[in-house]
């Protein structure tokens, strides 16, 4: 266009070509992956053999299943691998609505986002895994009466599925301080919310994890007070507005 800014058309074939560049480093990295997915499956797989009774073990139940539970790995690891390349490339589609300013945030961007998503996973594997392992198989098992026979397919879907969601959760204060530095949001209107996102908290940790008290309470606990954190990092660094009596008492409380 004649004023410099894209049109439509060019918005789809950037944001194609960005899509793309994504997918060829996540494929590369999962071909590689894929290689080590057996090593891998033994330490995801850790938190479960640790929870099942002496002398259990995972068992699949069909003959593709290891195969497809393998690829499941490989491709979560390639995802872990290339992130800083995918949110580089996010950052890339988004830059050009920026302010001149606002762009030199793209390091900082790529990092904090990278650490916060692995930091999730890592929260998720070591702190949520162990509990909700724990819990789940003690409740099933009743008393040592009935004999667990889980698959390694229907575990390593349900652990892919809780990483992801760790993950994304541990975005949060990311997204709060970007959408506070551009002035979409204020910590005022977050504080003034707190009870609602409470609320939603909750009941995307139900959705998001298996269907008991322990699994929604480790995810959406978190979740809330990853809300909280995002409030002040829009206080300290979102942009300054006038703030009434009552918006200080709402950060505070």
């Amino acid at each position: 266009m004649d004023d410099g800014r894209m049109s439509l058309m060019q918005h789809l074939e950037e944001l194609r070509k960005r899509v793309v560049r994504a997918f060829v480093a996540w494929f590369i990295a999962f071909m590689i992956c894929y290689n080590y997915a057996e090593q891998m499956y033994l330490l995801i797989s850790k938190p479960l053999r640790d929870a099942l009774p002496a002398g259990t073990k995972l068992v699949f139940l069909t003959a593709t299943e290891p195969f497809f539970a393998y690829m499941k790995i490989g491709a979560f690891a390639g995802l872990l691998v290339t992130l800083p390349y995918i949110f580089w490339q996010l950052w890339g589609f988004i830059a050009p609505g920026l302010y001149a300013h606002e762009k030199r945030y793209v390091i900082p961007f790529v990092v904090l986002s990278s650490g916060c998503f692995l930091a999730g996973t890592a929260f998720g594997f070591i702190v949520a895994f162990p509990l909700m392992f724990g819990f789940l198989v003690q409740a099933g098992t009743a008393g040592g009466e009935v004999l667990p026979m889980l698959s390694m397919g229907s575990y390593l879907s349900l652990a892919g599925q809780m990483l992801l969601a760790f993950g994304i959760t541990f975005e949060l204060p990311i997204v709060i301080l970007f959408l506070a530095r551009i002035g979409l949001i204020g910590y005022p209107l977050l504080a003034r919310n707190r009870k609602y996102a409470l609320l939603i908290c909750f009941i995307l940790g139900a959705i998001f994890s298996p269907p008991d008290v322990v699994s929604q309470t480790v995810l959406a606990v978190p979740m809330f007070i990853l809300y909280e954190v995002g409030i002040w990092l829009a206080f300290f660094f979102g942009k300054k507005k006038p703030v009434t009596a009552d918006e200080e008492k709402a950060l505070a409380s």
